[in-house]
């Protein structure tokens, strides 16, 4: 070997994207959990094994949901609880609320999600006669202002494009359809594609920094559109992934 040459570098072994941790055990909470959306997610996920936290304003009606979707078989274990509570008792959190009181919700809750994986599934819209549209918050997207709102937890944005309908009808036994996981940790990406993956018929799929997390939350204007017009609860496949 001549002096300027020197031993190459062992090659790295490139990751597998589809090894994904286990998630199982895991609590999830749902602030908004008595909403469509949050109600639906609850239900998916209990009727996944895991332990679920639906969160609500009042405890009450968090735990009569709770006490419904266990009366739909669910194999987890869902109960209900104010949102301070349902924050400070789960590992990973859904943001489920509606728009509108977004920024309020997070700012009081700051303190009950520090240190939690946060993942924010709101989608900024507004709607007129011609139908949705898609507003641009002060931050850039819900999930930013999640972010700017909660320094000391690890803000994610998923579940944006999933039909209410098809998540919470106990007919319906595989949602066929991709989950777009954004945030700037691979690690909790990887967690919340994880969970994802729990509910049959989904993939989470990683798709970017949480700063274009705008253009994620945009698209379900469109998807209000598709489905308006094809009498259908459209949602979103990647190819060649």
């Amino acid at each position: 070997m001549t002096g300027d040459q020197r031993p190459s570098a062992p090659a790295r072994s490139k990751k597998d994207p589809w090894d994904l941790p286990d998630v199982s055990r895991l609590t999830v909470g749902v602030l908004g959990g008595t909403g469509d959306q949050g109600r639906g997610l609850a239900y998916r996920f209990g009727r996944a094994g895991q332990r679920v936290i639906i969160g609500s304003r009042a405890a009450e009606r968090a735990q009569a949901v709770a006490e419904e979707l266990r009366g739909l078989g669910v194999t987890g274990t869902v109960t209900g609880a104010d949102n301070a509570a349902c924050a400070r008792d789960s590992d990973i959190v859904i943001v489920a609320v509606p728009w509108e009181g977004h920024a309020d919700t997070l700012r009081a809750l700051a303190g009950d999600l520090a240190g939690k994986l946060v993942v924010d599934c709101v989608n900024p819209l507004g709607f007129d006669k011609r139908g949705a549209y898609a507003l641009q918050p002060e931050e850039g997207s819900a999930a930013e202002q999640a972010a700017a709102l909660l320094p000391e937890s690890r803000v994610t944005a998923a579940f944006h494009h999933l039909s209410a309908v098809l998540l919470k009808d106990p007919a319906v036994e595989t949602i066929d359809t991709d989950v777009m996981v954004l945030g700037d940790s691979r690690a909790d990406c990887e967690t919340v594609q994880a969970l994802a993956q729990r509910i049959p018929g989904m993939r989470g799929v990683f798709a970017g920094r949480l700063r274009n997390a705008h253009q994620v939350e945009a698209l379900v204007a469109n998807l209000i559109s598709v489905n308006r017009r094809y009498s259908a609860h459209a949602g979103i496949r990647l190819t060649d992934v």
